[in-house]
């Protein structure tokens, strides 16, 4: 969002009085320093604090669709894995139904059929066929291999039985969950578009206030907040990235870029992290939810610092009460004081 919040009071002697707000951000440990919350005094024209305040907007629209086309992306792969899930029950199925056939034939088999001359398939009927002792434990004998053979057909069979009603079961679950992710996915995709068409709209509003801008409301734009040097992080990851992102100050803000020359405020963080080696999903709302929780009062340089309910804006804590971030259209990448409205703070970790 914008990196000098602006809000005009005209009214009496409010109107001669702006003061820099100082905002304690937490209940400060017994061995840690609270991190503050600072906001900048009102600077600028009104002219600069309409436009700020409808790219703020824009912004939120912004990572609004950021947020509905990772949804997207996560059922479209929710789709492919259950019509994957479907075409595999139906070749198990398949499988399953041919064995069936086979050892119900087997078992068939053994079902209709005698020892000899029509003697029953036991060893009583062996030693009333018999002729000799002898003869009897062959008989017997053989009757055990029949009998295990029978055993193992019928288990055969119930097995193959089994395997056909689980496939089916397999396909029907997977069907199912198929058709609840492409009906997901439509709904996901007219959303889409009309997130779409809202940021749009509010495009064309903001290049319209941008007529009303002097050159020093876009000189306070372009100012990139310094130029500090020595900023240690904690780990060689966030050392990585924090250098990374610092190295992109005066950027300009573009609404879906993720580098290497422009940025949206996710798409920085995205950028400098992917330095590092480590992967943050596309949009701030996503990114308020990957790595470790940080509290306010335990900020380290390379942790990531969340705005607004829902989260709509990202930038990157480098200490001192201090963040580096692309705040919105018409800014560029730029150092900024923590702002209000913070809404928490993660740790990426690999």
């Amino acid at each position: 969002m914008q990196s000098h919040p602006v809000r005009r009071v005209v009214s009496g002697a409010l109107a001669a009085a702006s003061v820099i707000t100082l905002v304690t951000v937490a209940q400060p440990s017994a061995t840690a320093a609270p991190i503050p919350v600072l906001q900048a005094p009102p600077t600028g024209s009104d002219a600069l604090a309409k436009y700020r305040d409808l790219a703020a907007q824009a912004e939120k629209l912004n990572e609004d669709l950021l947020k509905a086309q990772d949804d997207l992306k996560a059922k479209q792969g929710e789709l492919d894995k259950a019509t994957g899930d479907v075409n595999a029950a139906k070749d198990q199925a398949a499988v399953a139904a041919e064995n069936q056939k086979k050892y119900q034939t087997e078992v068939d088999k053994f079902a209709g059929a005698s020892f000899t001359s029509g003697v029953q398939l036991n060893k009583l009927s062996a030693l009333l066929a018999g002729t000799s002792t002898q003869d009897f434990l062959d008989r017997s004998s053989a009757l055990e291999v029949i009998a295990t053979e029978k055993n193992g057909a019928m288990g055969n069979l119930t097995g193959a039985v089994q395997q056909a009603t689980d496939a089916t079961n397999k396909a029907s679950d997977a069907a199912k969950r198929a058709t609840d992710a492409r009906d997901a996915a439509a709904k996901l995709t007219d959303d889409i578009r009309g997130k779409q068409k809202a940021l749009n709209d509010q495009i064309d509003q903001l290049k319209a206030a941008n007529k009303s801008l002097s050159a020093l409301d876009k000189a306070q734009q372009g100012d990139k907040g310094g130029s500090p040097t020595g900023l240690k992080a904690p780990t060689a990851a966030a050392q990585t990235a924090l250098d990374a992102a610092l190295s992109k100050r005066g950027s300009a803000y573009v609404w879906g870029a993720t580098g290497p020359s422009t940025f949206d405020c996710s798409g920085l963080m995205l950028w400098a992290y992917k330095q590092a080696g480590i992967t943050l999903p596309r949009s701030s709302r996503e990114q308020s939810t990957f790595g470790a929780a940080v509290p306010r009062d335990q900020l380290q340089p390379g942790d990531l610092v969340f705005y607004y309910s829902p989260v709509s804006h990202v930038g990157m804590y480098i200490g001192d009460g201090k963040m580096v971030h692309a705040p919105d259209s018409g800014d560029v990448v730029k150092i900024s004081p923590l702002q209000s409205q913070y809404a928490g703070a993660r740790r990426p970790t690999s």
